[in-house]
């Protein structure tokens, strides 16, 4: 029986509602046209390549302020030390954004945190770049970062919306070598701008323009995937309509409790790091690999710039080597990717995380040779600067190769806390990533290149049985995880 309550005024207890259930709105079964599995594929492609396009932007935008370090450096009398902050601030907004953008994209969907995020990042950026101090031009760089972070934490999400598990694999693998081309191809087009007579500062107003047009047209044109979001709509259309008011989605319900996002999004994640060995591990591999795309902004530059003796901006272009051993990798995920959705069909359509870690045992040890091959061949000038630049292919491949592998492995280990999972996985990775151009010009300097190179081979070396390792003991390791018992 009810409780009785007062409603104010001398109202009398009002009787029972119907139950709450009878007026869920859901989709119209597994062929509802509204439900973003089945959108028309014009429809699927265009929101793809529009959150992957914004994807690029911000993680060209990450290293492309690189090329123009040292002018900036100059023009505002501090040392390039300093400078570099502005690269790793950016980064380290990466750590700290998914603790903001996870939930949002929860709550309120995928659209606005996206474009809320666009739009932001490039008004902070604009800001860096018509900055009068450093101080200015550093602290706009880090809430540029954090708004970036918006596109790393909630574009898997879209395409996980909009693409079923039959055709995400090829989806989130395009998204990943947006990652990655993003900053490989920075530091040449960047070069090109520093050294024009644009000057540094349009290393900085060229990424805001194109992350406000992309902000923009996401404003006018991106269409909202989340499932439950797109029924919140329905349900608020059906209320309008019928003007029966408990016509509702179960999204709805949802109550907003700051501790309990807090909980999933920074203080589970950081539990986790330190109690599951599986997503420390992975991550550490993950963290190192994605630090060295960072520590490569300057490693190229010293070696191609004053070992080889070329300008800014050709200086740069050696990078592209590293995007076509990217291009390559992606192409033997792809062709994993097959045997991968026959397994899952032989297997009643149930996943075995360990069989998303084939790859990495291809892309872990070319990944290491690459980086014995370029220190060891870049430290000479006398010898030709295309061999180094053959070495990218082998580092570019490997990245790839091992870093969304194992990216999708952590999600699939633990799938019922994958945001968790994500989140700790991005706060790692990001805040590791964001040291390693700080000290990679002077690891470079004093130890010389194929000394330095040598120290980051060992590490690569040592972390090559990580993907072997869980493998083989991954389902034992996560038999006895607490998580899910």
């Amino acid at each position: 029986m009810n409780e009785k309550v007062s409603l104010g005024r001398g109202k009398p207890s009002p009787p029972s509602l119907p139950d709450l259930e009878d007026y869920v709105v859901d989709f119209d079964g597994a062929d509802d046209p509204s439900h973003p599995y089945n959108w028309k594929l014009f429809t699927k492609l265009f929101t793809s390549i529009l959150v992957c396009a914004g994807t690029l932007i911000v993680s060209f935008t990450s290293a492309v302020f690189a090329a123009g370090i040292n002018q900036a450096s100059k023009e505002f009398s501090v040392s390039s030390e300093v400078g570099k902050l502005g690269t790793t601030l950016y980064v380290l907004g990466f750590a700290l954004g998914p603790v903001v953008w996870a939930p949002a994209s929860e709550l309120r969907g995928r659209k606005w945190p996206l474009t809320i995020a666009l739009l932001g990042g490039g008004i902070f950026t604009i800001g860096s770049a018509v900055a009068k101090d450093i101080q200015t031009l550093l602290i706009c760089r880090f809430f540029a970062g954090i708004c970036g972070a918006s596109q790393l934490t909630v574009v898997p999400g879209v395409l996980a919306d909009v693409f079923d598990n039959t055709r995400r694999g090829v989806a989130i693998s395009l998204y990943a070598l947006t990652v990655f081309v993003g900053p490989f191809s920075a530091p040449f087009i960047g070069g090109f701008i520093a050294s024009s007579y644009l000057g540094w500062r349009w290393t900085l107003y060229i990424p805001a323009i194109l992350s406000l047009a992309t902000g923009a047209i996401s404003v006018l044109f991106l269409s909202e995937t989340y499932a439950p979001c797109l029924l919140m709509n329905k349900a608020a259309e059906l209320r309008r309509r019928t003007q029966i008011w408990g016509i509702h989605a179960k999204q709805e319900r949802m109550e907003v409790e700051i501790r309990v996002m807090v909980n999933k999004y920074f203080t589970r994640p950081l539990k986790m790091l330190f109690t599951e060995p599986i997503i420390l591990l992975v991550s550490l591999y993950m963290s190192f690999i994605y630090g060295l795309v960072y520590a490569l902004l300057e490693a190229y530059p010293y070696v191609f710039e004053n070992i080889y003796g070329m300008s800014p901006g050709i200086g740069g272009l050696p990078f592209i080597g590293l995007i076509v051993g990217q291009v390559l990798a992606v192409t033997l995920i792809l062709l994993e990717h097959t045997n991968y959705a026959k397994k899952l069909v032989a297997n009643k359509g149930v996943p075995v995380p360990e069989w998303r870690l084939i790859p990495p045992l291809i892309g872990a040890p070319v990944f290491t040779i690459g980086i014995f091959w370029f220190g060891w061949t870049g430290y000479n000038p006398q010898i030709h600067w295309a061999v180094p630049t053959a070495a990218g292919i082998f580092i570019g491949f490997g990245v790839l190769c091992v870093f969304l592998p194992c990216f999708n492995y952590l999600v699939d280990a633990y799938l019922p806390l994958a945001a968790s999972t994500v989140a700790a996985n991005i706060i790692l990775r990001s805040t590791v990533a964001a040291g390693f151009p700080v000290f990679t010009t002077q690891m470079f300097e004093n130890m010389g290149v194929q000394w330095a190179c040598t120290l980051l081979g060992c590490l690569a070396a040592i972390m090559i049985p990580i993907p072997v390792a869980f493998r083989a003991y991954g389902p034992w390791l996560r038999s006895k995880s607490k998580l899910f018992k």
